[in-house]
């Protein structure tokens, strides 16, 4: 394994990175009051950065999933928030891709590729979050295709997204019994919740999904009947991918804007990068960054190479990135002192962002136990 970037490799970084810094990183904070701007989404589709890894032949970018981690750190290096929530509709764009027959592909993913429209995914229910597949939004069939009953909790794009990819209940109960339905905003009886107010990612709204006999037709199946949770789960394998990429993103920002500060910040007659305590605790966030990259270039080169093992180092990848990112993002606020806690200054808001990545694409302690099994079997 070489792990050292190729020139294209570069160019799609150094691509991603000018688009956030030009485009999302002056505004990161405004976005926090008003959300994402529609138009920026679609000027990031125009670049290819929403359907990074959908094969070519379905319109996508085609690129490998170490390529996509790239993109999602550098654009995470101007707003977490905003990544994520590009990365949340890569994850959709691919499972239609990967799984969706011609007609739901002409009907959802043709307008998703440059983000012309907007695709939300929705799994965690109010009672049934780490345990999703325990879910209880039913789907029961009618003569034309199935009527929904139930609600999502936490959507990032409720209310917001032009489709929602819902894991609903068709059979009996455990992951057996799941499917993948799309359900288009504006159908009858979808509605929402109000948007939530969060602790970060306030640039993207959340918000519950509603489904109250709502009815839609049977060609909005997605693969086969019973098989959704399959399909949620590989399709987390990339998500846990994207969300530590994003994360390491942030963590990458924190850490230079924290070096920069120590370079000009003067305490005790002389600059704060000359304290060797202040210099012991850089050189240990530049250890956890750069282990960070390095062991989640390696779970998306073993989910690239159809590894056995790659689901559980999806995991771990998962867990390792973001845990760590959060501790350098927050040792960062720490060194900038008082100034760290002020929104001026960008740290506390990465904080902030950061925080809710140790928790979705399975929380964290569900990722250990995922990994304990795997390892004591």
């Amino acid at each position: 394994m070489d792990f050292s970037l190729s020139p294209e490799q570069n160019l799609i970084f150094d691509t991603a990175f000018e688009f956030g810094q030009k485009t999302i990183e002056p505004h990161a904070l405004e976005w926090e009051d008003s959300f994402i701007p529609k138009d920026v989404l679609k000027e990031a589709g125009e670049l290819g950065f929403s359907a990074l890894y959908v094969d070519g032949k379905d319109g996508g970018s085609g690129l490998s999933r170490l390529d996509s981690i790239l993109v999602f750190e550098a654009l995470a290096m101007a707003c977490p928030s905003v990544s994520s929530f590009i990365s949340i509709h890569n994850m959709c764009a691919w499972m239609i891709s990967r799984y969706g027959n011609s007609q739901v592909k002409d009907e959802f993913l043709a307008p998703m590729i440059k983000m012309d429209k907007i695709c939300s995914y929705c799994l965690t229910e109010p009672n049934s979050g780490s345990d999703s597949a325990a879910l209880q939004t039913s789907a029961e069939k009618t003569n034309d295709g199935f009527k929904l009953n139930g609600s999502k909790a936490f959507i990032s794009g409720g209310n917001f997204s032009d489709f929602y990819l819902s894991m609903v209940r068709t059979g009996g109960i455990g992951p057996k019994g799941i499917s993948a339905v799309l359900v288009k905003q504006g159908t009858k009886g979808l509605s929402f919740g109000k948007h939530e107010q969060k602790m970060g990612w306030k640039s993207q709204p959340t918000a519950e999904v509603i489904f109250a006999d709502c009815s839609i037709p049977a060609k909005n199946l997605l693969g086969k009947e019973d098989e959704g949770f399959i399909y949620a789960m590989q399709g987390l394998d990339g998500g846990r991918l994207n969300t530590a990429a994003a994360a390491l993103g942030g963590a990458q920002t924190s850490l230079n804007k924290a070096k920069q500060y120590m370079k000009e910040r003067p305490a005790f007659g002389k600059k704060l990068r000359d304290f060797q305590g202040l210099q012991f605790k850089i050189a240990d966030m530049e250890i956890a960054i750069n282990a960070s990259r390095t062991f989640l270039r390696e779970a998306a080169w073993k989910l690239d190479n159809g590894s056995t093992d790659a689901s559980i180092y999806c995991a771990m990848a998962k867990k390792f990135v973001t845990d760590h990112a959060f501790t350098v993002a927050n040792d960062a606020l720490q060194l900038l002192g008082g100034y760290g806690y002020l929104a001026d200054y960008g740290i506390e808001k990465i904080v902030r962002d950061l925080r809710v990545h140790q928790i979705l694409e399975g929380t964290n302690e569900i990722m250990q136990v995922m990994i304990a099994r795997h390892f004591l079997r």
